[in-house]
């Protein structure tokens, strides 16, 4: 719970460019937090609006965050399923207890910032429609930029 706290005062008081701590989700419970999100300048999201929902288990921070888009607008994007699900190797493998919300953020930033081209994953639907409500249970196989799930029952 400290770790989450000290996590949440930075969050507030010096979040990373275009984000900012929904005030509202924190404040029944600080193991599930909203953070508000704007399209980075001079990138194919600028001027776009989304929210990223971060859950904690009791073993954070050894544990990763659950971190999916969520709300009305999930960005249109190579590794982001329709259903809010991101595909990004620091939130399940290359996790480790040195990352933080903060490098979450930047590093969802820069996935976005760097598009080349909005468009689904290839597998958007089937995954979307047999994926795990929790992204974390998606078994992610990582080769560069490619990316493929492996559905597991």
């Amino acid at each position: 719970v400290k770790r989450l706290q000290k996590e949440l005062l930075a969050l507030q008081n010096d979040p990373p460019p275009g984000m900012t701590l929904n005030e509202k989700s924190v404040q029944n419970s600080i193991t599930q937090w909203i953070v508000d999100m704007e399209g980075a300048p001079g990138t194919l999201y600028e001027g776009e609006k989304f929210q990223l929902l971060f859950k904690f288990s009791s073993r954070y921070p050894f544990d990763s965050p659950q971190v999916m888009f969520t709300g009305e607008n999930i960005p249109v994007h190579p590794h982001v399923y329709s259903n809010g699900h991101i595909c990004l190797s620091i939130l399940t493998e290359d996790w480790s207890p040195a990352l933080s919300v903060q490098s979450v953020c930047l590093s969802i930033i820069s996935m976005l910032s760097s598009c080349k081209e909005k468009r689904r994953p290839p597998d958007n639907s089937f995954y979307v429609r047999t994926c795990n409500k929790n992204p974390k249970k998606t078994k992610w196989w990582y080769h560069g930029k490619q990316f493929e799930f492996v559905v597991t029952f």
